[in-house]
């Protein structure tokens, strides 16, 4: 018993805070807000945490690598590992509304109704090409906005570029190295010194959260949130374990569900990717991923890999296909409805700041549904936030996991312990 309470016990207490915290959300409801600042301090102070904890450990994770050759297997199986697991999230959110019709008649006819007022600002709709989309996605013009949250992906262009400058250097660069490992160090503790008030934090925020989600599931988007959540709770107990096999056998199973609590818990009560990215490096190292697979591959998937959002895609395809009665009686139809969710997924992981809402205008236009219903898809976006984001961010655990089984081998939980 005390062994148990010894391996689980920030986990335990993770744990005891998010249920004290759901059972005030129910009980004081929209009154539970009130305790939303308290959360925010400390979904705060891991965002803020997040730019210099990006640099850090890639720059220094690539700098120190021995061998060329595995930075290069890591990056080519990431990417692979990546768009595997993603098409499975789109095949399988296609297959859970195919034969559900998430909107009916009278709901229809409601959100229809709730459109008359509103309207789609310029900003919203703005038309940029993929060219210039491109270079917004990878660069910044200006050093100090390398700074900012808001640039991740650029942040990770440079942490790459910087790290095989570093190790270019040779040993002209030690002395740089030496710096940057010296200054991860710091910020590693800096994250466990934030961790301390983790329990009251995500308790906090997420007696907030329930206390205020009864509200945004009003009119017909009940049935879809219902849906998606038990489509997000299947594919995490179901195809993540699965995952985990894959990568690891039993024993890999075992360590995944030892282990992925915190990130799980992290990123329910934030409903941020970004948030849970000190907390999924720790889980995945846990879990016995090696420090540069798991410090490349979790800040990656934070950008670029997003199970819960392709899945979210495909729901918000399949709510208009049934709000405005469109056919998908053939295989060009369905193929189509893969592609968008597929083009609308990348765009949310990839625009730094307004995805979301250029990803939905994408589906709109490619679908060729009035403009009119965006605020339909903003809804449902944010109703499914919380099960979308664990899915988005516990797939990245897996994930280094798998990657972890190609690059060191079906043996690597054996070479972790040596």
């Amino acid at each position: 018993m005390k062994k148990f309470l010894s391996n689980y016990k920030s986990t335990i207490i993770l744990l005891v805070a998010i249920i004290v915290g759901a059972i005030v959300g129910i009980i004081f409801q929209e009154k539970a807000t009130i305790l939303q600042p308290l959360g925010d301090i400390f979904v705060n102070l891991l965002l803020v945490v997040i730019v210099p904890l990006i640099f850090l450990t890639i720059t220094t994770s690539i700098a120190k690598m021995k061998s060329p050759k595995r930075f290069g297997k890591i990056i080519v199986t990431i990417i692979c590992v990546f768009v595997i697991t993603t098409v499975i999230a789109l095949l399988i959110g296609f297959a859970s509304t195919s034969f559900t019709k998430l909107v009916n008649t009278e709901d229809g006819e409601m959100i229809r109704a709730s459109l008359e007022d509103e309207e789609v600002t310029e900003e919203e709709t703005e038309d940029l090409s993929i060219a210039e989309r491109t270079v917004q996605l990878l660069t910044v013009s200006d050093f100090q906005d390398l700074l900012s949250k808001n640039n991740i992906i650029a942040i990770l262009v440079f942490s790459v570029i910087c790290g095989i400058a570093t190790k270019m250097s040779g040993e002209k660069g030690e002395a740089f190295l030496n710096f940057l490992n010296s200054a991860n160090n710091v910020i590693q503790n800096i994250v466990k010194i934030i961790m301390y008030y983790a329990p009251v934090g995500l308790g906090c925020y997420f007696a907030a959260l329930v206390g205020s989600f009864g509200a945004s599931i009003a009119l017909g988007y009940l049935k879809t949130f219902v849906l998606y959540t038990v489509v997000a709770v299947l594919f995490y107990f179901i195809i993540y374990t699965f995952y985990a096999f894959i990568a690891g056998g039993k024993r890999g199973v075992t360590l995944f569900w030892k282990n992925v609590l915190p990130s799980t818990f992290t990123s329910l009560a934030t409903c941020s990717s970004a948030a849970s990215i000190p907390v999924n490096i720790e889980c995945a190292k846990k879990m016995g991923v090696p420090n540069d697979i798991a410090e490349t591959t979790i800040p990656m998937g934070t950008s670029f890999h997003k199970d819960g959002s392709a899945i979210g895609s495909v729901f918000k395809i399949m709510f208009l296909v049934c709000l405005f009665g469109t056919s998908l009686t053939t295989p060009g139809a369905v193929l189509q409805v893969l592609g968008v969710a597929l083009l609308a997924n990348l765009l949310i992981a990839g625009v730094p700041i307004g995805g979301g809402t250029i990803s939905e205008m994408l589906i709109i236009t490619m679908m060729g549904f009035p403009v009119a219903s965006l605020p339909i898809l903003t809804i449902i976006a944010t109703i499914i936030d919380p099960p979308a984001t664990m899915l988005n961010v516990v797939g990245d655990t897996v994930s280094s996991m798998m990657v972890t089984r190609v690059v060191d081998g079906k043996n690597w939980l054996d070479k972790k312990e040596n």
